[in-house]
């Protein structure tokens, strides 16, 4: 398939059907050669990124909107003139493989049009660009809601925040322990010409300067390293496991977490849970890869007892559901899918769910409750709440009024992230 005509596939699977990107973009990559699929993630990501933008140019230059069927081609649009605002592509290229792209999508009739609209755009292309940020959500890339939320919750941050969720994230790596450490490993990625630098706080995280693919990387096939955001691997600092004990990791998918435990730990025993069962592959991939070997269920945090017979656990890692706004340099597609309105049934889900696991805690145990969200609802004010309902519950290291660690994006090159650390007290005060 013509990589632009997959791309408008693509969106118009997200934008208009409600489809993830991480679902809809590996099924298109399956239909192009290798070498397309940089460019076919490149133009997709661009284009949820600004896609207000992007839809005013489009809006303005058409007489009447397409529908039905033909709605891909609104997107093929998008596509285009993503290609001649932002991208290095030569601009006759852009057009010629953009026109081209209507035979792909059996639109052949279409193809005049497409080749209008870009043309428009070229010769009008300030005027129009000026037009397209007139608007919060042009000028941003955000919508009206999150935007909202990001003033009211962060009002001397959220320009940064903003300006964050809109560039390219970088590539974390975590150095498998059982193999080298992180300083060996660096060595060996300088070995390779592959350049990177360590993380203030996350002692097994490497950032490469320039990303690669990961078959370029030292090992990674004999599970000397693996992809992992510097935020997410703090979750091994706060946690804090040791050897021999029974530790939980709820909401384990895609596995990264429960495997850096394990790369940690020697004779323990991790159990790790999803609800989703397609999501688990990948659990089990992590895990092959590796050689690391923990217990894997499908089932819902919230109804322990329809799965877990045994004693209560030392540790439990809480990754809990969330609108996962914090991560959405990585997932642009977040900003279009998510809903102001999906956060109060989020909190009340995570709230379910942190109740049912104090329950398989033991006494003295830890419990960290960990989100990649930057909401206060299902951050710091859930925290607040579980504290106030629960007279066992003891938060750790944190100010009570203001509990946990709320990273935000872009800090120390890292995603989106909340951590509070809770133990369950041996007895009542």
């Amino acid at each position: 398939m013509n990589v632009r005509a997959a791309a408008a596939t693509v969106l118009f699977q997200v934008v208009d059907k409600g489809y993830s990107l991480s679902s809809a973009l590996p099924a298109a990559q399956s239909n192009l050669k290798p070498r397309d699929h940089a460019l076919l993630q490149e133009i997709c990501y661009g284009c949820l990124r600004y896609l207000p933008r992007l839809e005013t140019i489009v809006n303005e230059l058409m007489e009447k909107p397409l529908k039905g069927k033909q709605r891909v081609f609104h997107h093929l649009m998008l596509v285009g003139i993503y290609q001649l605002s932002f991208m290095r592509t030569a601009d006759h290229a852009a057009v010629a493989e953009t026109v081209e792209a209507c035979q792909s999508l059996k639109g052949h009739k279409l193809k005049g049009l497409i080749n209008a609209v870009l043309r428009n755009y070229q010769r009008n292309q300030q005027r129009l660009d000026g037009l397209s940020v007139k608007h919060d959500a042009g000028k941003y890339g955000h919508p009206s809601w999150l935007l909202k939320l990001l003033r009211e919750a962060y009002p001397n941050d959220w320009e940064s925040i903003v300006e964050a969720n809109n560039t390219k994230a970088p590539m974390w790596l975590r150095v498998n322990s059982k193999h080298h450490t992180r300083d060996e490993y660096l060595k060996l990625l300088e070995a390779e010409e592959l350049e990177a630098e360590t993380h203030p706080q996350a002692r097994h995280a490497l950032r490469l300067l320039k990303a690669c693919d990961v078959n370029k990387l030292p090992g990674f096939d004999q599970g000397w390293v693996s992809v992992q955001d510097a935020a997410a691997q703090l979750s091994l600092e706060y946690l804090q496991p040791k050897d021999g004990e029974l530790i939980l990791d709820c909401c384990a998918a895609p596995g990264g977490k429960t495997a850096h435990i394990l790369e940690n730990t020697t004779d323990s025993q991790v159990v790790a849970i999803d609800a989703d069962e397609q999501r688990l592959d990948r659990v089990y991939q992590n895990l092959d890869r590796l050689g690391l070997d923990a217990k894997v269920l499908c089932a819902d945090a919230r109804y322990p007892e329809e799965w877990w017979t045994g004693e209560q656990f030392d540790r439990i890692l809480l990754d809990a559901p969330c609108s996962a706004i914090g991560v959405i340099r990585r997932h642009p597609d977040i900003k279009w899918l998510r809903r102001a309105d999906d956060l109060p049934a989020l909190s009340q889900l995570q709230s379910e769910i942190l109740d049912a696991m104090w329950q398989q805690l033991k006494q003295g145990g830890t419990l960290v409750y960990a989100t990649c969200s930057i909401s206060p609802i299902e951050n710091k004010e859930q925290v607040l709440a579980f504290l106030a309902r629960t007279d066992d519950a003891e938060l750790i290291d944190s100010d009570p009024s203001n509990p946990g660690r709320q990273i935000l994006p872009g800090e120390h090159n890292m995603d989106g992230f909340y951590y509070a650390v809770l133990q369950k007290r041996t007895k009542l005060n």
